[in-house]
C-alpha cells in the first residue's frame, strides 16, 4: 500500500478504496473513481511496484474465490450500482485491491460484506516502521504522498501535471510544495557533494598513492584542491 501511496500520489482512503478494474497493470495506470470532491482521475501505477503488486493480487484472487465458493455476501458498492446491477458485488472486477480478512457490515446498509481493510491498520504498521528506522522527524502515511509531489517538482515536472496527478481542485494547494522543493534557493550543487569530483581513484599529481574510492573530507579536499590547481 505504502508503494502505491508514495508511487502514485494517492491519499489513504483512495488506495484503500481501489478495486481490481481500477488497475490497469499494462499501461502502468490507476484510475481513482470518486476521490476528494467526488472528481475521478489517473495516476500513474509504478512499475517497479507491479511484480510485489501481481503476487498481492494472487493472495487476493484466492479470497476471492473462497468468497464465491462459501457463497459468502459480495463487497460493498455503491447503492445504486447495486439496484442496477445486482449481482455486480460479486464480480472480480469490484473486489477490492486491499479487501478486509473477515466479513464486516456495511456502513451504508448495514448487510453483511466484505470490506477493504481499516486505515489504521496501515497507519500503525507505518507507525512502527518509522519508530524502527530511527528517523527522528514526526511523518503519517499521509507524508507519501507528500513526498510524492515534492520529489517531481523537484525532478522538474511542470506543477500543473502535478495538480492533476493530486486531484487538487486549486493549484495553489499544489503550490505549497514549491516552498519545500525550493529549499536549496540557489539551485546549485557544493563540490563537496559532487561524486565526479570528490570520490574517484586517480594518484595525486606529486606522485602519492592512489586514494581510495571515498577518502576521508580531508584528503578528499586536499586532492580537489590539487587537481583544481593544475
Amino acid at each position: 500500500m505504502c508503494s502505491l501511496i508514495y508511487g502514485g500520489g494517492l491519499r489513504l482512503e483512495e488506495c484503500l478504496s481501489l478495486r481490481l478494474k481500477d488497475l490497469d497493470l499494462e499501461k502502468g495506470i490507476i484510475t481513482v473513481v470518486m476521490g476528494k470532491g467526488n472528481k475521478d482521475r489517473q495516476t500513474m501505477l509504478p512499475a517497479s511496484v507491479q511484480d510485489s503488486l501481481k503476487k498481492h493480487l494472487a493472495s487476493v484472487k484466492a479470497l476471492y474465490n473462497k468468497d464465491r465458493i462459501n457463497d459468502n455476501p459480495g463487497v460493498q458498492i455503491p447503492v445504486s450500482l447495486k439496484r442496477k446491477y445486482p449481482n455486480a458485488d460479486k464480480e472480480w472486477g469490484w473486489y477490492w485491491v486491499f479487501p478486509s480478512n473477515s466479513l464486516c457490515k456495511d456502513p451504508y446498509s448495514m448487510n453483511l460484506c466484505r470490506y477493504h481493510r481499516h486505515p489504521s491498520s496501515l497507519q500503525k504498521t507505518f507507525k512502527e516502521a518509522l519508530r524502527m528506522s530511527g528517523v527522528p522527524k514526526k511523518a503519517s502515511v499521509h507524508t507519501l504522498r507528500h513526498s510524492f509531489a515534492t520529489h517531481l517538482l523537484e525532478a522538474g515536472y511542470d506543477i500543473r501535471t502535478i495538480q492533476e496527478l493530486l486531484g487538487h481542485s486549486s493549484l495553489q494547494t499544489t503550490m505549497i510544495y514549491t516552498h519545500v522543493a525550493g529549499k536549496n534557493k540557489l539551485g546549485i550543487i557544493s563540490p563537496m557533494d559532487r561524486d565526479d569530483i570528490i570520490c574517484e581513484s586517480r594518484p595525486l599529481p606529486y606522485g602519492r598513492v592512489p586514494l581510495p574510492d571515498c577518502p576521508q573530507p580531508e584528503v578528499q579536499l586536499q586532492e580537489a584542491a590539487v587537481r583544481t590547481a593544475v
